[in-house]
């Protein structure tokens, strides 16, 4: 079984179903065998990004996959993020050579601005830079400037579409404002305590679709803090929708996802989970489930990463 697909605003199609590849801890080997698992559960959609360090084992991956016959290049939908130290226009082109380059492959199928933030560009090349004190290094780069390097990926065929990620309902409308090429996604968290419902519609009405990252409040995040609130997917409106379908409150959140008009991207290092969150497609919520599921929104955010940087995207409403 493989996931169904999306068209996006400029023609291409993207499954509506991916892997998240963002792995807690330093074992690639863990990436390496989600992928893989993935890979034979009927994933082709693959949301990955120059930060999370493992483009070189899941492109090996994907190599190996086409060169056994299990899938072809033209199969796959791979995304992966420009990361904030190459906002400049000159660092964009470069920094998308280079994720290619880990990859093993010519083209992206999506490159997404990872976050509206610069960091500062240190002479050590530090993905994380931060001055004598240990307080980040944020740099101050004009989005337009950053945008106008991924049109250039366009041009150059390292990419076949472009967008954002993390951006908000004005830092949307300032790239459009002067776009050549328009973004095609906004990737944002999105899960049912944080249903992003006003940022959807807006997104909507511009062309732009949605990818759900941590559709189930990412419990393994490596900041998190035990006094943090946690997502909740197992309240008793989910468990009584998961029994009346024989399905998991997991496997239900990704369904609410997808019918309310998202593109979930669920990470797990877990054969058997990575199969069930393959399997939804056979059941799809009544109009009176997702009413249900949304009343569950709360605003509740678990990344709201940067904010002290001048472009931070949470201070306003959407």
């Amino acid at each position: 079984m493989t996931a169904p697909t999306h068209t996006l605003s400029n023609g291409q199609q993207i499954p509506v179903l991916g892997l998240g590849t963002w792995q807690g801890g330093d074992d690639p080997t863990v990436v390496e065998q989600a992928v893989r698992d993935a890979v034979d559960a009927g994933y082709r959609h693959f949301d990955c990004a120059y930060i999370y360090r493992n483009e070189k084992e899941i492109g090996k991956v994907l190599r190996d996959k086409i060169a056994e016959g299990v899938v072809k290049r033209e199969d796959l939908f791979i995304t992966t993020k420009l990361w904030n130290t190459m906002h400049k226009r000159e660092d964009v082109v470069p920094a998308c050579k280079k994720s290619l380059e880990n990859f093993g492959f010519d083209y992206i199928d999506l490159y997404l601005v990872h976050w509206p933030v610069a960091f500062d560009k240190t002479d050590r090349m530090d993905l994380w830079p931060v001055d004598e004190k240990g307080n980040p290094m944020y740099g101050n780069v004009d989005l337009l400037d950053t945008w106008r390097g991924m049109e250039k990926c366009i041009k150059l065929g390292l990419t076949k579409s472009i967008g954002l990620s993390n951006f908000n309902s004005q830092q949307i409308d300032y790239i459009l404002s002067a776009a050549e090429i328009k973004p095609v996604m906004n990737q944002v968290e999105c899960h049912p305590n944080l249903n992003q419902k006003k940022l959807r519609d807006f997104c909507a009405q511009r062309g732009i679709s949605i990818t759900a990252y941590s559709p189930f409040g990412s419990p393994k995040r490596t900041w998190a803090k035990s006094t943090d609130p946690q997502v909740a997917i197992e309240t008793p409106e989910i468990v009584a929708i998961s029994q009346k379908y024989g399905k998991t409150p997991a496997q239900v959140v990704l369904r609410y996802l997808i019918d309310i008009g998202t593109i979930p991207i669920p990470k797990s290092s877990s054969k058997e989970r990575i199969k069930q969150n393959m399997s939804i497609f056979d059941f799809k919520l009544t109009p009176e489930e997702i009413e249900t599921i949304n009343s569950l929104d709360c605003g509740l955010r678990i990344c709201p990463m940067f904010k002290g940087h001048v472009d931070y995207p949470f201070n306003i409403e959407f």
